[in-house]
C-alpha cells in the first residue's frame, strides 16, 4: 500500500493506535504490533515522563520500533496544551504533538478557538502539530492556515464507538485541505475503519475500538486488514450506484 506522508516523515501504515485502557502493558504492546502501526500516541499528562523507567507505558514502548506521538488528551485550555507539548519535548519525547484542546467534559468535543491558538503558538515554536477537531471545514482550513501538519477531524465523539456519522463532511474536508487527512475519535470496529477510509482520507487513529475489544489482538488484526482495504477501495475507485439491474454477462451474440 502507498505509504502515509506527514510533514517530513513517511509512515508504512496508515493507522496509528493510542495506549490507553488497555488491562496490561502486555497486551497494549501485543495488540500495537498486531495492528501494523508505526506511530503510537502516549498522553503526555498520563505518564510519568520525569521516570520513564518506571512508567509502565513509557518502559513498554522501544523508540527504536515506534515513532512516539505525545498527546494534550485531558487539556481544556490553549494554555495547558502549550504546556504539556512544551513537557512532551523537553523530556525527549518528541517535538510532534496531537494537539487536543477539549472544550466539553461530556462530548470531549474540541474548543476549535483554543485549539487554533495553540497550533499557532506551537507551530512558531518548531513543533510539528497534528490537530484533533470536529467535522468542520472551516476549523479545518483554519488550522492548516495556521500551520498544522495533519487535521484530524472525529468521525463521532471520543470513545463512542459510533462510527463515520457525516461522510460527506468528511469527503469535503479532504477535498479542500492540502494536508494530510487523519480521521481520530469514534472507529469501533473494522467495518467502520473500511468505510471511513474509503473517503478517500489519509489515514485513521484509534485507542478505545483496540483495547475495550473482546479481544485487542485479534481487533487489532482486523483494524489493520480494514484500513489496508478501504484505502484500495478508494484508489481502485468503486463501481457507479445505479437504480436498475445491469447483467453481469453480456447478452450480445447469445444465440436466442
Amino acid at each position: 500500500m502507498d505509504p502515509l506522508v506527514i510533514g517530513d516523515r513517511t509512515f508504512e501504515s496508515r493507522l496509528i493506535v493510542g495506549t490507553g485502557k488497555y488491562e496490561t502493558p502486555a497486551t497494549m504492546l501485543e495488540a500495537i504490533r498486531a495492528s501494523g502501526a508505526d506511530m503510537v500516541t502516549v498522553a503526555v499528562r498520563r505518564v510519568d515522563i520525569e521516570n520513564p523507567d518506571r512508567d509502565d507505558i513509557l518502559r513498554t514502548l522501544n523508540p527504536r520500533e515506534f515513532a512516539l506521538l505525545p498527546n494534550t488528551a485531558g487539556c481544556y485550555t490553549a494554555e495547558e496544551a502549550i504546556r504539556f507539548a512544551r513537557l512532551g519535548r523537553a523530556s525527549g519525547l518528541s517535538d510532534w504533538v496531537k494537539l487536543e484542546v477539549i472544550g466539553d467534559r461530556d462530548t470531549l468535543l474540541p474548543d476549535t478557538d483554543g485549539l487554533l491558538e495553540a497550533t499557532k503558538t506551537l507551530v512558531a515554536e518548531g513543533f510539528t502539530v497534528l490537530a484533533y477537531t470536529n467535522d468542520d471545514l472551516i476549523t479545518a482550513l483554519r488550522l492548516e492556515d495556521a500551520g498544522a501538519a495533519a487535521v484530524m477531524p472525529l468521525v463521532s465523539p471520543i470513545g463512542s464507538g459510533l462510527g463515520l456519522l457525516n461522510p460527506v463532511n468528511i469527503r469535503i474536508i479532504k477535498s479542500r485541505l492540502r494536508v494530510p487527512i487523519i480521521v481520530d475519535a469514534g472507529v469501533g470496529t473494522a467495518s467502520d475503519a473500511c468505510v471511513t477510509m474509503e473517503q478517500g482520507i489519509d489515514g485513521i487513529l484509534m485507542n478505545t475500538a483496540l483495547a475495550e475489544a473482546g479481544d485487542p489482538v485479534q481487533m487489532a488484526t482486523a483494524m489493520k486488514l480494514a484500513v489496508d482495504a478501504g484505502r484500495r477501495a478508494f484508489l481502485a475507485g468503486r463501481m457507479p450506484r445505479r437504480e436498475w439491474a445491469v447483467p453481469s454477462s453480456p447478452l450480445e451474440g447469445i444465440p436466442g
